[in-house]
């Protein structure tokens, strides 16, 4: 895994712990990155932000949960395990990076379920910060059952980026949420879940990365 973090060169690699592609070289920081429920980081959106991130100098990790390398193995698509599970592995990931590099500023984050994996792990351990994409504050059509309750014990920076129509979390939803005082929110101005934008929109998902990826350079490089 060191030749791996030393390439950078996008490649997919295979451990014990599962497998991951790193992106780019850490100049400033690193970030961990989970993928969501359905949609591995074979997905443009994933890509591009890994690719955006990867040019400002902050490195990507992009790993993949056990249960998504099965799907990819056996070719069919199959639920995630309970979320439990899941924190479990990536823990692993990052007591593994920690070891090879405890000097450079490692981050934590992902899209959807990815990110909701993260923020439990950062109730758990310490972590320089969270950078959350598209985050399912509820299930679609359930506003109120709400998966909240543990972001008032994380202590860490926390970056959040949210279309203004995800189903998952709308504007209007989001604002009227009660975030600790460290949450830096952003939203994306006609997203929906993947930052697709109305074709009558402005903004599109590829530009709507692009923001994102500057709010994450800028903070991030001045995470040391």
């Amino acid at each position: 895994m060191r030749k791996a973090l030393e390439a950078g060169d996008s490649s997919r690699h295979e451990t014990a712990i599962g497998g991951f592609v790193v992106e780019g070289v850490a100049k400033s920081a690193r970030l961990i990155l989970c993928h969501g429920a359905g949609a591995g980081h074979d997905s443009e959106f994933l890509a591009r932000l890994r690719r955006g991130l990867a040019a400002r100098g902050i490195q990507v990790v992009a790993v993949e949960f056990g249960y998504m390398t099965t799907m990819r193995r056996e070719g069919r698509r199959r639920p995630p395990p309970r979320i439990e599970t899941l924190v479990t592995e990536l823990a692993e990931w990052q007591r593994t990076l920690l070891t090879l590099d405890g000097e450079t500023p490692l981050w934590l984050g992902g899209k959807s379920m990815g990110g909701r994996v993260a923020s439990l792990l950062a109730t758990q351990t310490e972590v320089a910060g969270l950078v959350l994409c598209g985050y399912p504050f509820h299930p679609p059509g359930k506003p109120t059952r709400l998966r909240l309750d543990h972001w008032s014990r994380i202590a860490c920076p926390l970056l959040l980026f949210q279309g203004t129509r995800d189903p998952f979390g709308r504007r209007d939803e989001v604002e009227g949420y009660d975030f600790p005082a460290q949450v830096e929110c952003h939203f994306m101005e006609g997203g929906d879940h993947d930052w697709q934008a109305p074709k009558r929109h402005l903004q599109t998902q590829s530009t709507l990365i692009d923001e994102a990826v500057g709010h994450v350079a800028r903070r991030l490089g001045a995470s040391e």
